[in-house]
């Protein structure tokens, strides 16, 4: 489209955003930065206003810190508090930026309405009967949705006959979600549509994920032959094994509660000291045996900075008592 348009006629800068979590599936976020450099690359040789943009979380929002530093268990269905700080926060953060800036953006969004009865329900939500609808949670903010009704067949007959206006081929993008047998975790800008994260299907998600029973995506890029990944899995089924086991969690929640449901049963709180230590002992040691990061430096100090904090209110509580 830009390309179809007078230099002079490109006006608004086009802001191509993609998020990174910090646990995202290891061939996913190398074809995604591969593909963001293309695209930068290109716009770059035609002059083109665009903008590669990926969003992380806050250093104090990480998965590895809040669930080794804070003692967060890892998430399930009834407590997935991942998504918001790893996912929305950092993207609707940027909008909101360049809403400030230039008074209001259109975010195009690549949902459809066959991909799951949810996603069609909360588009049907969504959907005013014109081209562009108000974004639920982001004021100054228009969302157009181009593919919306196009079915998955649709959208891989289109990748397979066309080539990317960037350059390249589709073809490494074909191959991911061959080797995987996979969907597409996507870029997530309100808490109404977290569902699509971590449902039963299989998709492409964080590494960690325990709020599906089994990562199958990563297990298919481990039967079509990357090995190295299959640490990673071994790795996510014991952080689900141990936030099941009651003697690995301290009783009270971070506010000094203890929880009991309705039906009365005992929820217990985040992780002792004694685990979150374990588990960066043995994070560190899985970082060493598959060769690539997994956790940064500034990840690790400010986890020690949260466990310096919780020992020394657990050192106060026992004086008192």
């Amino acid at each position: 489209m830009l390309l179809s348009l007078a230099p002079e006629d490109r006006r608004r800068p086009v802001h191509v955003v993609s998020n990174d979590t910090l646990v995202e599936s290891p061939l996913v976020l190398r074809h995604m930065l591969s593909v963001q450099e293309e695209i930068a690359a290109a716009a770059r040789a035609w002059g083109l206003p665009i903008v590669t943009v990926t969003t992380r979380p806050d250093p104090d929002a990480t998965f590895w810190v809040n669930l080794i530093g804070r003692g967060y268990p890892s998430p399930n269905r009834s407590f997935r508090w991942c998504t918001d700080r790893m996912k929305i926060q950092p993207t609707s953060r940027y909008i909101r930026e360049q809403v400030s800036a230039a008074g209001q953006v259109i975010l195009l969004l690549g949902v459809r309405r066959s991909e799951s009865a949810t996603r069609a329900g909360s588009v049907a939500r969504y959907d005013n009967g014109e081209r562009l609808n108000r974004h639920n949670d982001l004021a100054g903010c228009l969302v157009f949705r181009p593919i919306v009704e196009l079915s998955t067949e649709d959208v891989w007959e289109f990748l397979a006959a066309r080539r990317p206006p960037w350059g390249g081929s589709h073809q490494p993008l074909i191959q991911l979600y061959r080797d995987a047998g996979g969907g597409e975790c996507p870029v997530v800008t309100q808490k109404s549509d977290t569902p699509s994260c971590g449902t039963r299907s299989s998709r492409f998600g964080c590494w960690t994920c325990t709020v599906v029973e089994k990562d199958r995506s990563l297990e298919g890029f481990v039967d079509a032959g990357f090995a190295q990944f299959g640490p990673l899995i071994r790795f996510r089924d014991e952080l689900a094994a141990m936030r099941n086991d009651p003697r690995r969690r301290l009783a009270r929640r971070r506010n000094g509660r203890i929880t009991v449901t309705e039906g009365g049963v005992f929820v217990p709180g985040p992780f002792t000291l004694e685990t979150r230590a374990e588990l960066l002992d043995r994070l560190l040691a899985l970082q060493a045996e598959v060769g690539f990061r997994l956790i940064g430096e500034e990840e690790i100090a400010r986890i020690k900075a949260l466990w310096a904090e919780d020992a020394a209110r657990e050192a106060a509580l026992a004086a008192v008592a």
